[in-house]
């Protein structure tokens, strides 16, 4: 039996419905980040980084660029004979198929594949958060508390503590009580969804609660951990970490990459972020065309205007094209004179020749104000935008459209059209 000293189970099932039209046909994990990567780049750079070559990537939502995307983990040095990166879906068993209920649910019905490394720390990993973490500095902590559970922690603006499960510490960083997501936070102290466990205790808790419903980290498992009397300790974090779950944030991340002095720097040497590429050609700045502060994918084309954005890789932006304040994801299109202003643009979509997105002042949402509530335009991938219409501020835009389904050439702020095939 092969033995390894620490594995890392790595969530990456989650639908992300609070990025809307962006995540109806990809699982959030799999989201475009930064013109290059995607955002379960991180943690799986995170891992090889650390020193951890055995990665379970648990799977569920929409499945098919993830598994594409990761492939047997060649370019995260993870494509290892003993180890390296294995997904891990939901499958049929002799009494049925499973789906994953909830984050421990989904660990528990992988208890073979942990066993088969029969490992001394299991590390649970979040797939949808931006961060750089050593977690072999973490495994030290761990060790050195001699702990059953180590939870990396961060302090949160207290206003914001409700978001998260808090945890409540004593002077030696002891959790002595655990509350998720509390109506009235008594410490600012938010788990991170980070956690290390020792494998005998993970294993009898995940056995024990294996009836629970949904079992979840947060909800069931620490809880009871915590009751058990077990050693619980909280691992602080002062880095960078943004959750990218909503559009704002997910916007708020992509633009802090091109800040003069980026809070989160995707250039150092000695914490490289690995991502699977298949662009080769260089991009193209056609003499008239005029770029400021921007991330440019490769392979990208650009005769119009640019700021303030990040673009991907294989994008044309056509002469005359305005583009400010957005994301613009993969081989997407930008026509000829079109002008695009704090929007989101998913992969593979075409706006035609003098469309304008992002018009007008601010409305609430006519279809979901608990996704689309920020400033920003979003347009789902595979949709096309045709010639010389207007799109409001906070619009949602899914599928192929035509000039028929913009009444008077607009469609107004808050508003949206879904078309068949794609739903929000």
């Amino acid at each position: 039996m092969v033995k390894k000293e620490m594995i890392a189970m790595l969530l990456a099932g989650g639908q992300g419905s609070r990025l809307g039209v962006l995540t109806q046909k990809v699982a959030k994990p799999a989201v475009s980040f930064g013109g290059k990567y995607r955002i379960i780049d991180f943690p799986l750079s995170n891992c090889i980084n650390s020193g951890v070559d055995t990665v379970g990537v648990l799977t569920q939502y929409q499945p098919l660029r993830l598994n594409a995307h990761i492939g047997i983990g060649i370019p995260w040095d993870l494509d290892r004979n003993v180890g390296g990166v294995t997904i891990l879906p939901p499958y049929e068993k002799s009494k049925g198929s499973d789906w994953y209920t909830g984050t421990a649910n989904a660990i528990y019905q992988n208890l073979e594949y942990m066993e088969s490394y029969n490992p001394e720390y299991v590390l649970i990993l979040s797939g949808d958060h931006i961060y750089k973490m050593d977690y072999e500095v973490m495994l030290e902590y761990h060790k050195a508390n001699n702990a059953d559970v180590t939870i990396a922690a961060m302090p949160v603006p207290m206003e914001e503590a409700s978001r998260f499960g808090i945890l409540i510490t004593d002077e030696a960083n002891q959790i002595t009580e655990f509350e998720e997501k509390p109506a009235e936070p008594r410490s600012n102290l938010a788990s991170m969804g980070i956690y290390i466990f020792s494998w005998k205790v993970l294993k009898e808790a995940l056995i024990k609660l294996s009836e629970e419903p949904g079992c979840d980290f947060g909800k069931h498992i620490i809880p009871y951990c915590h009751g058990e009397g077990k050693r619980i300790f909280a691992y602080e974090y002062n880095g960078y970490w943004k959750d990218v779950g909503t559009l704002g944030s997910y916007w708020e991340a992509n633009m802090e990459l091109i800040d003069i002095i980026p809070e989160f720097n995707l250039y150092e040497e000695y914490w490289k972020i690995y991502t699977k590429t298949d662009r080769i050609p260089p991009q193209y700045i056609a003499p008239e065309a005029r770029v400021g502060r921007c991330i440019i994918g490769e392979g990208t084309e650009i005769y119009g205007e640019v700021a303030n954005s990040v673009i991907g890789s294989g994008v044309v932006i056509e002469k005359g094209a305005i583009v400010r304040d957005s994301i613009i994801m993969q081989d997407s299109v930008i026509g000829a004179g079109a002008v695009v202003e704090k929007a989101i643009i998913a992969e593979d979509v075409k706006v035609g020749m003098n469309a304008r997105i992002g018009v007008g002042e601010y409305a609430p949402s006519k279809y979901d104000p608990k996704v689309y509530q920020f400033d920003l335009a979003a347009i789902g991938e595979h949709s096309v935008i045709p010639e010389g219409v207007q799109i409001g501020r906070n619009a949602a835009v899914s599928g192929v459209t035509e000039t028929a389904d913009y009444p008077g050439g607009r469609l107004e702020s808050g508003g949206y059209i879904v078309k068949a095939g794609g739903n929000l």
